[in-house]
């Protein structure tokens, strides 16, 4: 059952209750107070009666000592026709409760009668077939005679209004629930929309549509659900995005691996077929299985760096205090050794940083094996480190072709190359920037690329250190 067909329901069931318990309370309320200003009336006028009587029995002759029952039979006669316009309905009973005038139409039994004594004054409502009445019962003093008047009040008039009261009611009732559902079923849709609009969202979402989002109509609590939602929505859209770039990169990394494995080993397969199917002369033995080492030692270098790759992204580097002339020295020694036909220019602040010094020479050297690879000979590769606001940054600078701009958020991603044929023919496979990248990670740190095609490109990044 939808939230908010519960809502009507319970408010209705509410509301009914509510004017059904009212309406009870109020009509009852009215009719008890009516009855009772009629019981008033009814005891009022037997006490008139009463007196009435005992003043007529004052005026009877003094001849009699006992009042005779033809005598009050008669008096009661007159007190019957003493009314406004209407017949009193009266009965008189002796001091043994025998009846001795009973007005025409008095139909109440004797019960009243016998449960009245000369000290009481008693009454109850009955019912007849003809209505409902007020029965009233009062002893009557009279030249020595107690005598008992009875009177009965019409009475029906209050039970036929209380009666039309509960049926008004129930028409008032009736309508006002008509109406209460109509303005409940309004508040309701307006109260659950938020929710039919978060109901729809999570829909959409579930099918597919990630960019679809809740429309926001209110700014209670509802809202802030609305706008958590959103956020999460948010989140699981980047979360998703996230998930499929890793696994289009997982995708592309295979591809590249595949590719990478594929082109020495069809050398190396080839080659090895050629020296086992033929005899060949002696320079082109040589040259085959030089071919067979050059692609064995590229396949070799490709998995060494893909193990350090796998060991950087588990690692957790133990930092310590290394002085920059440390660093710097060796890149020094190393390059100075090798040449490879560039120019190296090396300068430096002195300092300390905070770093695992093995991991961030393999950097370095990475990146300056970068900038050789990019450059033509005799070019120079010019390796710094200064101290800047935010730490201490290394930078390698070179001559070479340069990245293109959309290029440069993908160059560290494992067998990515920007120029393949010029790094296949260096013994490249797209794997020195990846490595740095996940070196640089525990280090807290990350590259950052300057570039412009042609012209060359300035890679570096930043360590924390101590002056």
């Amino acid at each position: 059952m939808k939230i908010s067909l519960k809502l009507l329901l319970s408010t209705i069931v509410v509301l009914a209750l509510a004017l059904g318990f009212s309406g009870f309370y109020f009509v009852n309320y009215v009719f008890e107070t009516s009855l009772a200003r009629e019981v008033g009336q009814a005891a009022d006028e037997s006490s008139i009666l009463g007196f009435a009587f005992e003043t007529a029995v004052l005026n009877v002759p003094a001849r009699y000592s006992v009042l005779p029952d033809s005598t009050v039979e008669e008096i009661a006669s007159k007190l019957e026709r003493g009314g406004r316009g209407t017949s009193r309905l009266i009965r008189i009973a002796d001091e043994q409760k025998e009846v001795l005038h009973t007005s025409d139409g008095f139909v109440a039994d004797e019960q009243l009668l016998q449960q009245t004594w000369t000290d009481t004054k008693s009454y109850r409502v009955i019912e007849t077939p003809d209505g409902y009445y007020v029965h009233t019962c009062a002893a009557v003093n009279s030249l020595g005679r107690i005598l008992y008047l009875e009177t009965m009040k019409d009475v029906s008039d209050v039970f036929t209004e209380r009666a039309m009261g509960f049926s008004l009611y129930r028409k008032v009732t009736l309508v006002i629930l008509l109406i209460g559902t109509g303005i409940m079923h309004l508040i309701a849709s307006l109260l659950t929309k938020p929710i039919r609009l978060l109901t729809r969202a999570t829909r959409r979402m579930a099918d597919g549509d990630y960019e679809y989002r809740a429309r926001q109509v209110s700014s209670d609590e509802l809202g802030q659900l609305t706008r958590d939602f959103n956020v999460m929505a948010n989140a699981l859209e980047e979360n998703i995005e996230k998930l499929e770039e890793e696994n289009e990169a997982k995708e592309e990394f295979m591809g590249a691996f595949a590719h990478e494995l594929k082109t020495p080993l069809t050398a190396i397969i080839g080659y090895a077929d050629l020296l086992r199917s033929r005899k060949l002369d002696e320079e082109k033995s040589f040259l085959s299985a030089n071919y067979i080492y050059t692609e064995g030692k590229r396949l070799e270098a490709m998995s060494f760096r893909l193990l350090d790759i796998i060991v950087a992204k588990r690692e957790e580097a133990d930092l310590s205090q290394v002085h920059t002339v440390e660093i710097f020295e060796y890149l020094r020694n190393m390059f100075a050794e090798e040449n490879r036909g560039m120019r190296f220019e090396i300068s430096y602040d002195d300092g300390i940083v905070w770093a695992e010094v093995n991991l961030i020479k393999t950097v370095l050297v990475n990146l300056i094996d970068n900038a050789c690879k990019a450059s033509e000979t005799g070019s120079t590769v010019r390796i710094r480190g200064r101290w800047h606001d935010a730490g201490y940054r290394f930078e390698i600078e070179d001559e070479g072709i340069g990245i293109p701009v959309k290029e440069q958020r993908k160059i560290t991603k494992a067998f990515y190359m920007v120029d393949k044929s010029r790094s296949r023919s260096k013994n490249g496979a797209g794997l020195g920037l990846a490595l740095c990248e996940e070196i640089l990670k525990i280090h807290n740190s990350e590259l950052t690329i300057q570039s412009e095609q042609g012209k060359g490109s300035c890679i570096g990044f930043t360590l924390e250190g101590i002056r």
